[in-house]
């Protein structure tokens, strides 16, 4: 039986949300206060690059399930289910600023008109969905609701196969008539036997904030192991190689590069460290994990600088700015620190990325942006690969060594065969090898 469903925050995780529950067979309204972004969406245009979101979009509002409005009000009395989907960023003390799930929270105690579920999709303290019931019990206490906690666990860049084949749906509730609601938005999923995690609140939001912190532990680890590769004149790839044979590692997310970045990874960890401070508990694992991560992007400069002398009036170009391939998505990316690191160094700095530019410009519009990545290497002292986009790995050598000024090629993520570089007269370097 569908549901009748309001999602409020067309973000990254709104939007997924929305076109992917109204394609389940939910009916779905979308609930954003930004017009020019709703009038978008309404024509079957992402404001974000996601990979397959259009097409879904246009699908799901064609077969009527899926609408999007800035009537909160009207949303959410219309609906059974209601989603949080608002962003948590990161506070200047490095705990999540809820203030958005706040106003959020305000709006759905003035409009609860009959039993409706509550589900927590942004990424919160634990605690949060506790707090969020407390709070509705005391602004609104004749009223019928419950309280649920959903994390999500979307790959930017594949989010919507994610999406509808989830390694697992994590669930926490406090009663079983919250639990049939759910039942019944994920039946699809249910069908086609996708593990379901069924826990408490507090379990659930933990959940999401240790997976994410241990991916950012497995990151963190194989990039120290290739600075020490490094060192001993070993080769990071075999090493993580026959790592990930072994069954109880796996070979997942050890690929040695600039460090981690994005929305998540940075801003989850310390939230981790954050929540442990608060209950007296010692997080050292996780604090220097961030440390490391700040390290790991400021060593490419200096590994570059440490090769070619002063950086000052050196033409470098940065081939990706985006945090990671298949999506625009610039937060923590380390091509902010890079770029950040080398104008205070007095390099003149070119840029491209397939599709992240835009956002770039918006931090760094001092620096030169080109169309197309042959010609942003045109004249260049270095040349610099920070994510790992597919066209990067075609790059021609002899192309590129006629087309640059000078030879130092830092591959950050050993996307390129450093032998055929080399024997084309580059100073190449990379991460472990």
């Amino acid at each position: 039986m569908s549901k009748n469903i309001c999602v409020v925050g067309t973000g990254y995780v709104g939007l997924i949300a929305s076109v992917g529950l109204a394609d389940l067979g939910n009916h779905v309204i979308g609930v954003d206060k930004d017009e020019e972004k709703i009038k978008l969406l309404k024509s079957a245009k992402s404001p974000i690059y996601e990979p397959g979101v259009e097409e879904y979009l246009e699908r799901n509002l064609n077969s009527g399930r899926l609408n999007f409005t800035t009537d909160i009000d009207m949303a959410i009395q219309e609906s059974e289910v209601i989603y949080i989907a608002v962003g948590t960023p990161e506070g200047s003390d490095g705990s999540p600023n809820m203030s958005y799930v706040d106003n959020v929270v305000t709006s759905i105690a003035g409009n609860l008109n009959n039993y409706k579920v509550i589900v927590t999709k942004s990424t919160v303290p634990v605690g949060t969905n506790r707090g969020i019931e407390k709070q509705l019990k005391g602004m609104c206490p004749e009223k019928e609701f419950d309280v649920v906690s959903n994390p999500e666990f979307l790959r930017e860049g594949s989010s919507v196969q994610d999406f509808f084949h989830p390694d697992r749906t994590v669930i926490g509730c406090t009663t079983e008539r919250a639990k049939k609601e759910m039942f019944e938005v994920y039946r699809a999923l249910n069908i086609i036997s996708v593990p379901f995690i069924w826990c408490s609140l507090e379990t659930a939001e933990l959940i999401k904030y240790a997976s994410n912190a241990f991916l950012a532990t497995k990151i963190t680890f194989i990039n120290q192991m290739a600075n020490l590769a490094e060192g001993v004149d070993a080769d990071i790839h075999k090493i993580a190689q026959a790592m990930g044979l072994d069954g109880r590692i796996s070979s997942k997310f050890l690929h040695p590069g600039p460090g981690y970045g994005g929305s998540c990874f940075p801003k989850d960890t310390k939230a981790v460290v954050d929540t442990g401070d608060k209950c007296g508990i010692d997080m050292s694992l996780i604090r220097e994990v961030i440390a490391a991560n700040e390290l790991q992007k400021e060593r490419i400069v200096d590994r570059m600088e440490k090769r070619m002398g002063s950086l000052e009036s050196k033409t470098v170009t940065i081939l990706g700015l985006a945090f990671k391939q298949r999506t625009d998505d610039i937060r923590e990316s380390p091509s902010i620190a890079i770029v950040k690191s080398l104008l205070q160094k007095g390099a003149i700095v070119n840029a491209h990325d397939p599709k992240a530019m835009k956002n770039f410009r918006k931090l760094f519009p001092g620096i030169n942006y080109f169309n197309d990545s042959n010609e942003a290497c045109t004249k260049a002292d270095a040349v610099i690969i920070a994510t790992e986009w597919n066209e990067y790995r075609n790059i021609d050598p002899d192309r590129l060594k006629s087309e640059m000024k000078g030879e130092v090629l830092f591959d950050a993520r050993n996307l390129l065969d450093p032998e055929i570089f080399i024997s084309r007269g580059f100073a190449y370097l990379g991460i472990g090898r």
